[in-house]
């Protein structure tokens, strides 16, 4: 078999074709990589954003913006003129005879071939290599476990190809049917994952099959055992299939023995895939620095805190809202995938879908169907997408199951877990789907009593129901929207002190810019609450000085008359944009990077803040002007072992839903309004799952550098490669 290998590998290297290909294959990754190499070093000497320097590695190398995308799309190319005459030249020429009469199997014949393929498919991945030892040196503190991950689905991916062209060869001896019939197959591998993924039986099967995105993970540093076992087991079938094609013409046996042969391969080798590719049997090893492929350490400990209790994850999906593309039958097993870093700690999840029709909340499509019922919208949204309506509940039917007019009969998933159960939504932005910090914070729910933050009302307060400019719904409980409380582990109420006592339990209160004054037995109670160590946030304006200041003088705080004005040359002169400082910058990670980002808050119309250090409260300053006028501070005692903790805001504005949606200056208001209220619920939310910043933030190379590199790449190596290349040749000819 070794003796097989050499001399195939010979053959190869005395073949003009396989130092062709070298060198082209040296010639992409090389314009790939100059191309974007180049770009960063101009950016970075023409002083570019700091931010963006940042996983330099995963910026130039991963998928899908990087060069590994443009480079692995097109190895399918290359194998195919490699392999189509391994056996195909045998059969033709009638050496195959001379092979079945010398003291060898076919099966050490076929290894053999195989072998000398992957010592070549290794010289190619080593001159991929040579990219990486580069890029080593190019850019300082390299993510290399990444590339050397990178370099492993690379070499996978063109072992598969050359069992499958080997394969190919054996079934003709015409050389360009072999190179087209490979291509074939190819093809068949990257679409059969499409195929009849709305039935439920060969929806599996057929996604098991599929190589497209095999590669996907271990491209960005993450290696799992069932893609490795995906590419053995790709090149244990065809390999298998060569063996028996070729034992075939040397025997004589039935058409049926040859077929159950060739099932007997197929079905094993996908048994042993169903089998290794069970979340709890899937072994996963994350090659990145900074362990970016897997979840952070505050979600682990969420999931460990659930034990070996299943949780129970029901897809709600709604024919005629906009997201139902996403939860179609067909894109199940894409669904699924999202949850995949889920499932590598906890495999005992399970998934159920269950597809109905109810009305939108979509002006435009009752507009565009005038006098249709839900029924018949149902039925034309069906039409469309080419389902049948019978298998989707109906109204009445989804009101025997849940209630789902909360969430605006939108695609939503319930977490159900020891019989308690959340909601875990799809949002209206670009990533759509929940990330980890959403779906960690869904997950916790389920374990914990949930910090409530009550905001009061009867004094015409800001309104978390609203979605006018001044109110709060957009930073409290809009459903659709990802960074809201509701969405990040809070439940929010409402409470109105003329007719309601404040509830014992409450995370904090917040009472928002009352524009009216309390009255005594109101006044009487909040004063009472926060006399029994009750967490606070009280935020005013301008105007509103004399409503507050009563509440506010017995803590030692007093808002100043007037507006603090800042001037600028762009905006409005009460436009207050004060400094982050040390104090809220350690409230949350988030805020912290803000702070070293030099980030402001934006307050329009805010007033300041005078304190007396004296009194029974440390208090700290959390903003502060260019003036050195503070406009939000934070007070802490403790009370009963308890640390009491209250925050002023001079501006009630910087937390309302137009600020938030402020596009005109780059600020930090919405990571500060949620740092405060994870600060008054002593960090219980929002989940922290902020990551280490990376290391690879600087290139070594400079506008001159990347020319050498150029000659280096495209003239030296390639040269290096032709001079050997022709000589070898040559003197192969001579001799």
């Amino acid at each position: 078999m070794i003796r097989i290998a050499r001399l195939n590998l010979a053959a190869l290297f005395y073949s003009p074709i396989a130092w062709f290909l070298m060198i082209i294959f040296l010639f992409q990754c090389g314009l790939t990589y100059l191309s974007a190499i180049e770009d960063l070093v101009t950016r970075q000497e023409l002083g570019g954003n700091v931010s963006f320097f940042t996983f330099l590695t995963e910026k130039i190398f991963a998928p899908p913006f990087g060069i590994m995308s443009d480079i692995m799309s097109k190895l399918y190319l290359y194998l195919p003129l490699l392999t189509m005459g391994l056996m195909s030249r045998e059969l033709s020429s009638g050496t195959i005879k001379l092979l079945y009469s010398s003291p060898v199997t076919v099966r050490e014949i076929v290894l053999g071939k195989f072998l000398a393929l992957m010592a070549y498919n290794l010289l190619l991945t080593m001159i991929f290599g040579v990219i990486v030892l580069l890029t080593a040196f190019n850019i300082q503190n390299a993510d290399t476990g990444m590339l050397l991950s990178a370099m492993l689905g690379m070499y996978l991916l063109l072992c598969a190809y050359a069992a499958i062209g080997l394969f190919m060869s054996c079934l003709t001896s015409y050389q360009v049917v072999a190179a087209i019939s490979t291509l074939v197959v190819f093809a068949v591998l990257s679409y059969i994952g499409a195929l009849w993924q709305d039935i439920d039986f060969v929806r599996d099967l057929t996604w098991f099959l599929s190589i497209v995105g095999r590669t996907e993970k271990m491209l960005i540093g993450l290696i799992s055992s069932k893609d490795v076992l995906y590419f053995l087991i790709i090149i244990y079938i065809f390999l298998g299939f060569s063996i028996y094609k070729l034992r075939s013409e040397r025997e004589s046996i039935s058409a049926w023995a040859k077929t159950g042969r060739y099932l007997l391969i197929f079905v094993t080798a996908l048994g042993v895939g169903y089998i290794s590719s069970r979340p709890a049997l899937v072994v996963y090893y994350d090659a990145t620095a900074t362990k970016s492929r897997t979840l952070t350490k505050a979600t682990r400990q969420i999931i460990r805190e659930m034990g070996d209790e299943p949780l129970e994850v029901t897809s709600y999906i709604n024919l005629m809202d906009g997201t139902y593309w996403g939860g179609r039958p067909q894109d199940r097993n894409v669904d699924i995938s999202r949850w995949e870093p889920y499932l590598r700690f906890k495999p005992n999840i399970k998934f159920n879908y269950v597809y109905y029709y109810d009305s939108v909340l979509n002006d435009r499509v009752y507009k565009a169907n005038p006098g249709m019922s839900i029924k018949q919208l149902a039925e034309k949204y069906a039409k469309s997408y080419k389902v049948d309506l019978s298998d989707f509940k109906t109204p009445e039917e989804m009101k025997k199951i849940v209630n789902l007019s909360p969430e605006l009969y939108r695609y939503v998933m319930q977490l159900k877990y020891k019989g308690k159960t959340t909601f875990l939504r799809l949002y209206e932005d670009r990533k759509i789907y929940p990330g980890e910090t959403e779906t960690a914070a869904a997950l916790k729910r389920l374990m914990t009593k949930l910090p409530v933050i009550a905001f009061l009302e009867g004094e015409e307060e800001r309104s978390v129901h609203k979605m006018g400019d001044r109110d709060y719904k957009t930073l409290t409980n809009l459903v659709t929207f990802r960074f809201a409380l509701i969405n990040q582990g809070f439940d929010i109420m409402s409470v109105a002190l003329d007719q309601q006592e404040i509830p014992g339990d409450i995370a904090a209160l917040v009472i928002a810019d009352p524009t009216v004054p309390f009255t005594p037995k109101v006044l009487a109670k909040i004063q009472q609450y926060i006399s029994d160590g009750g967490n606070v946030l009280i935020a005013s304006e301008p105007g509103h000085q004399e409503i507050v200041n009563p509440l506010l003088q017995p803590l030692g705080i007093t808002l100043m008359e007037g507006t603090l004005t800042q001037k600028s040359r762009d905006f409005a002169p009460d436009l207050a944009l004060p400094y982050i400082t040390t104090t809220v910058a350690t409230f949350t990670n988030a805020l912290k990077r803000d702070y070293e980002d030099s980030m402001k808050i934006a307050m329009p119309g805010a007033t300041g803040i005078a304190y007396d250090t004296t009194r029974q409260f440390d208090i700290q300053p959390l903003l502060m002007t260019s003036q050195g006028i503070t406009p939000a501070v934070k007070l802490t005692r403790t009370i009963d072992g308890k640390e009491q903790r209250i925050i002023v805001l001079g501006d009630a504005d910087c937390m309302n839903n137009m600020e938030l949606g402020r596009r005109n200056i780059k600020t930090a208001n919405f990571n500060f309004s949620t740092s405060l209220f994870s600060w008054l619920s002593y960090g219980e939310f929002p989940i922290d799952t902020t990551r280490p910043t990376s290391n690879d933030n600087k290139l070594n190379l400079t506008g001159k550098g990347v020319v050498i590199l150029r000659i280096f790449l495209l003239g030296i190596l390639p040269g290096i490669l032709l001079i050997i290349g022709a000589v070898l040749l040559i003197r192969r000819k001579k001799r």
